[in-house]
């Protein structure tokens, strides 16, 4: 959306959608936690074996 597009939009609508982006981003982060989490519960077993070996 370009600033042209911002001005001629209510209020109403640029809280709205502010509120979309703010509710996406929040769901973006919490996905963004998950896959973090899941990379590094795989990676520990990995470690583990690595220090038997040696």
């Amino acid at each position: 959306m370009n600033q042209t597009e911002l001005t001629v939009i209510g209020d109403a609508e640029l809280v709205e959608e502010l509120s979309l982006l703010t509710t996406q981003t929040a769901r973006m982060r919490a996905r963004m936690a998950d896959i973090m989490a899941e990379l590094e519960r795989r990676r520990r077993p990995r470690a583990a074996q690595r220090h038997a070996r040696c």
